[in-house]
């Protein structure tokens, strides 16, 4: 990916070049000065809160509010599918309610130039895109503590279903109480001054008590909405996105081969595959079959009828963050990872190899890794850091 440096481009920005940079620390010299390690502003009772007009958000601003603390609502204009922005009013009629001020930030251009085009060169270099995970470590988060430390503001706040913890001197991530709502998994990148000065009142909280939070309020509107679902700027079938941003004939039609090699039938194009796919392959041979492997080059994708061809003991992570290195690397046997929010978790030896990146040896094979992918390393609930899958 090409970046155009501008003079004036925020710390979100230059945060968001450190997992591409070729040379790590020749990016770290932005780090040190842009990326505010040691904030010298005097903690206040001040909140920024990221708002987007739904149910979770606007229940944290009623929580936060209740516990003392001076709120200011912020939504960020990050993607508007068909210009529509009614979040927009949702948020700021919810602060006009509660008598909070609230901010709109435009972040539309470089959301576009940034994970958008990141998501769509990933498909077309036959990865696994993790677009969330990059958003939430190297745009929100930092774009929050940019304009809070911009207004004098000490906290910053979500209403991500997560909680944090210190052991040793070290913020950590840890997993949300309600289960099925948990989002710790697309939090590993966060850096230790954000994770200090971050609240997060939605930690203890079921979906269901929220809900019923906002009801009991008197916020009807909010307490119903709809949960959002998948990628925000294309929540259903990212293929018809790709059509969509992508010049014509930039997808083409390939063919479908097995492990030896014998053409078994025609795909629609190599990115609307993923590793371990099984449904919508659009070949019928009253068979399973899974996505073994993507060859870009050739518009090829490899089939296999066999699951446990696709398992793995081992894979390798580039652009990693360990929170303390102490804990990941003594070889205690409670190190899990996933690389899949909300499902398996397998026990893993991490060590760090010669040239920067980090090994993970498996302690039971897992199926379906894909270069692209996030994986995330936990003891119990505790996030310890994580990593893109090479």
């Amino acid at each position: 990916i090409r970046f155009k440096v501008n003079k004036g481009w925020s710390t979100a920005v230059l945060l968001f070049l450190y997992p591409y940079a070729k040379d790590k620390q020749q990016i770290q010299q932005y780090f040190d000065i842009t990326s505010k390690d040691k904030c010298y502003m005097t903690p206040n009772n001040k909140v920024l809160l990221g708002m987007s007009g739904g149910t979770d958000s606007s229940v944290a601003a009623l929580l936060l509010q209740d516990a003392g603390y001076e709120v200011t609502g912020i939504t960020f204009r990050f993607y508007e599918k068909d210009n529509h922005t009614e979040y927009l009013d949702d948020a700021r009629e919810l602060c006009e309610r509660l008598q909070i001020p609230h901010i709109t930030y435009d972040a539309r251009e470089v959301f576009q130039q940034h994970i958008i085009s990141y998501f769509i060169d990933e498909y077309m270099a036959g990865h696994t895109p993790v677009p969330c995970t990059l958003c939430n470590n190297y745009l929100k988060w930092p774009l929050l503590q940019e304009v809070a430390d911009a207004r004098g503001i000490w906290h910053f706040a979500t209403g991500h279903y997560v909680q944090k913890t210190q052991i040793g001197g070290y913020w950590h991530i840890m997993a949300g109480k309600d289960p099925d709502k948990d989002q710790s998994f697309f939090l590993w990148g966060l850096t230790q001054p954000v994770l200090q000065r971050m609240l997060l009142p939605m930690g203890t909280l079921t979906k269901t008590r929220v809900r019923e939070i906002a009801a009991e309020r008197g916020f009807l509107k909010a307490a119903h909405k709809r949960d959002s679902l998948g990628v925000c700027f294309c929540p259903m079938d990212y293929r018809s996105f790709l059509k969509e941003q992508l010049p014509e004939g930039s997808i083409r039609p390939g063919n479908f081969y097995d492990e030896s090699g014998n053409l078994l039938g025609k795909h629609e194009g190599y990115p609307f595959y993923t590793i371990g796919q099984r449904r919508g392959l659009g070949i019928y041979l009253n068979k399973a079959l899974f996505v073994k492997e993507i060859i870009p080059e050739k518009n090829q994708v490899i089939l296999s009828e066999n699951l446990q061809s696709l398992e793995k003991n081992e894979m390798y992570l580039k652009d990693w963050q360990v929170i303390n290195p102490d804990i990941l690397f003594n070889d205690d046997p409670d190190i899990i990872v996933k690389i899949r929010y909300r499902k398996q978790a397998n026990h893993c030896k991490v060590t760090q190899t010669s040239d920067g990146n980090l090994h993970v040896q498996l302690h039971e094979p897992l199926a379906s890794i894909a270069s692209g992918q996030a994986a995330a390393f936990y003891k119990g609930d505790i996030v310890l850091g994580g990593g893109i899958i090479i």
